[in-house]
């Protein structure tokens, strides 16, 4: 997630719109008292946060609804770190502007939403119970202080809501991300499963191409292509 997302060009022109009594207004028509644009935003942002609440409710039932597998510490630290997403997005202010691109929306979904596929699994013997909460809980703690950092600036579709550079966001760009891939790496480590590897792999390949997509479209903006000289890394300090 990253701190300034540019959202699509208004419509370039509208026809004024002429009643007739059995025409209705085509899409480029003009409805006195009517926004079109303004609707369209609200309509999509009352799509996402219905999407993201509905998906981590199912998340949250299946981690802890398996019969055979009792919740643990970790279990406990993944569901946690889920929980800010769906809450700042309800909260959150409204954008001066969002994406409606197909591939935006794709990669916003795809790349907060992938994660909650995962299913309980037994703990291994890769490394500790203990190791793999330190791991979940530093993931945890990074997520948190980036969200934080964004506050209600939180969404995971492209739009305008400010530069903040705050935080871990002095570290790298796309700290939220990081804080993802490293709860994912403790919990896959200490419950390994074929099905979740695939699934946090999965994830990180979106991730990576969910933040270049980001940046082609934030680099329009001087503020963020001073934040990038700034803070040269993406998302590992000094590996990208």
């Amino acid at each position: 997630m990253t701190t300034l997302e540019t959202g699509a060009a208004p419509i370039a022109a509208q026809s004024e719109f002429v009643h007739q009594d059995r025409a209705l207004p085509g899409p480029n028509s003009r409805i006195p008292g009517f926004n079109f644009e303004i609707t369209r935003a609200m309509a999509l942002d009352a799509v996402e946060r219905t999407i993201v609440a509905v998906l981590f409710a199912t998340f949250v039932y299946r981690m802890l609804s398996v019969p055979d597998i009792q919740p643990s510490i970790a279990t406990f630290l993944l569901i946690a770190s889920e929980v800010l997403p769906p809450f700042l997005i309800l909260i959150r202010r409204h954008s001066e502007a969002q994406s409606d691109k197909v591939i935006d929306w794709c990669l916003g979904f795809l790349g907060t939403n992938v994660a909650l596929l995962t299913l309980p699994a037994h703990p291994g013997t890769l490394i500790t119970q203990e190791w793999c909460s330190v791991i979940l809980l530093f993931g945890f703690v990074v997520q948190v202080a980036s969200k934080l950092t964004l506050g209600r600036s939180f969404g995971i579709v492209a739009a305008n809501r400010g530069v903040k550079i705050d935080g871990p966001y002095r570290f790298v760009r796309h700290p939220i991300y990081l804080g993802y891939t490293i709860a994912h790496i403790g919990f896959l480590l200490g419950f390994p499963s074929l099905h979740n590897l695939i699934i946090y792999s999965a994830a990180l390949v979106i991730q990576i191409a969910r933040l270049l997509r980001e940046e082609r479209l934030l680099m329009q903006d001087a503020r963020y292509r001073a934040y990038m000289r700034q803070v040269p890394y993406r998302l590992i300090p000094r590996v990208f």
